[in-house]
């Protein structure tokens, strides 16, 4: 990130966020090669508005599952994926199915997977098994040096790996592979996050709707719909709403394409053909403060299904926590740690910079240093930000703060040094 990048972030982030209008009315996502866009451009143009976009398939051209894991025909090289993933478990879905608006999920292993798309594919696409989808593999965590394929620069500033990775308990890197018909029904990505998708082969139909938009797509008791090209939502008494919707923004994305989804965008995506995907869930900077009034409405959700207990339940307010990580992954203090972690990584990177001799015993993520310093500057004012909204948050206030360490407040005063070194 360059400073003129930096000084254009810091006051977008001053003012209100972006409209979708020209989405709303149809804008197709921008198509770009790689020579279109510098990171800091990338960021300027699509990080920090929101935007969706498409990269060309120069970007993974020379990712080694393009290669290996497909034949000379474009389809998936079942022999290859037998041979060094076949005794491996996964997760299937069974696309046929609806369960509290998802599809149910089973482990079996990735043999047994490939052997039923065979047979499926052979059969005209038809299964008395149904249309299964392998979804949500963690092959990364499995396989960290696999080196099969790399992340973009547009998307290595990741605070949501990062994270997970510093306590080495989960990740958001995920393997997908479904026959043609295979689906994923409407929904946003965990805690409102980025996402980007890379097709290895096959090709996929992406409906996607700007924030706010699925607010249309609720029936009248609030319940998001399961399929947005069901007949149902033309029930006026039903989804009261719906009638108000945009249009959604229909996206192809071929073999080699990535596609970058914004934060709270909501989606639905279909396999046209046999397709192999390796996704991530990211998120950074630019959308934390999403993240975080994310966090606040489900705990809010939580606090009114069990308001009736709360005069007559001691500790109601850590039940609300333990209710609010069941249900999104995180609570808040563990979003306090995931914030304290991205800071120490940045304040270790500035601290470096400005010669510290008692910083280069401390280590960080690579990405840091390709992303340069004012990216840790940035990261450092948003983190600044929502640690400053935390602690005037009344239900953080709260909780025991003796398990924060540091506590927040030292957080915000170490920041505030580093920043005020950095500036000066």
């Amino acid at each position: 990130m360059d400073e003129e990048t930096l000084k254009s972030a810091l006051v977008f982030f001053r003012s209100d966020r972006t409209s979708y209008g020209e989405f709303r009315k149809g804008r197709k996502p921008d198509y770009l090669r790689k020579s279109d866009r510098s990171y800091s451009q990338f960021f300027r143009d699509f990080l920090l508005p929101n935007f969706p976009c498409i990269l060309s398939p120069e970007f993974t051209e020379g990712w080694r599952s393009r290669q290996e894991w497909v034949k000379g025909d474009g389809k998936p090289d079942f022999e290859h994926l037998l041979k060094h993933f076949g005794d491996f478990v996964v997760p299937v879905a069974n696309c046929d199915v609806k369960e509290y608006n998802a599809n149910p999920k089973h482990n079996i292993p990735l043999r047994d997977y490939l052997n039923y798309w065979r047979e499926h594919r052979e059969s005209g696409y038809s299964s008395p098994q149904g249309c299964l989808y392998m979804k949500d593999w963690h092959m990364h965590r499995v396989f960290p040096d696999h080196g099969v394929y790399s992340t973009p620069l547009f998307f290595q500033s990741d605070w949501l790996n990062e994270y997970w990775d510093s306590i080495q308990l989960d990740d958001y890197r995920f393997v997908y592979m479904g026959p043609k018909g295979s689906w994923t029904p409407f929904h946003a990505d965990v805690f409102r996050s980025y996402s980007w998708s890379a097709n290895i082969c096959g090709r996929k139909k992406w409906l996607l709707f700007p924030p706010g938009e699925e607010e249309h797509l609720k029936d009248h008791s609030g319940n998001l719909i399961y399929d947005v090209q069901s007949p149902v939502l033309q029930d006026k008494n039903r989804y009261p709403k719906y009638s108000q919707c945009c249009q959604p923004i229909e996206v192809v994305q071929d073999a080699g394409e990535v596609i970058f989804v914004p934060s709270s965008w909501h989606h639905q995506v279909y396999n046209l053909e046999d397709t192999i995907s390796i996704n991530h869930n990211w998120l950074n900077g630019c959308n934390i403060d999403i993240m975080w009034q994310f966090l606040q409405q489900e705990l809010m959700a939580v606090q009114e299904e069990i308001r009736e207990w709360k005069n007559h339940m001691e500790g109601w307010n850590q039940h609300c926590q333990l209710l609010l990580k069941s249900c999104t992954g995180i609570n808040y203090n563990e979003f306090y740690t995931f914030l304290k972690i991205i800071a120490k990584n940045r304040i270790a990177v500035l601290e470096a910079t400005s010669g510290d001799s008692a910083a280069f015993h401390r280590t960080y993520p690579a990405e840091l240093s390709t992303l340069g310093v004012c990216h840790s500057v940035f990261d450092l004012h948003q983190t600044e930000d929502v640690l400053t909204s935390m602690l005037t948050n009344e239900n953080f206030s709260m909780l025991d703060s003796d398990l924060l360490d540091p506590r927040p407040e030292d957080l915000l005063d170490e920041i505030k040094e580093i920043k005020d070194a950095v500036s000066s």
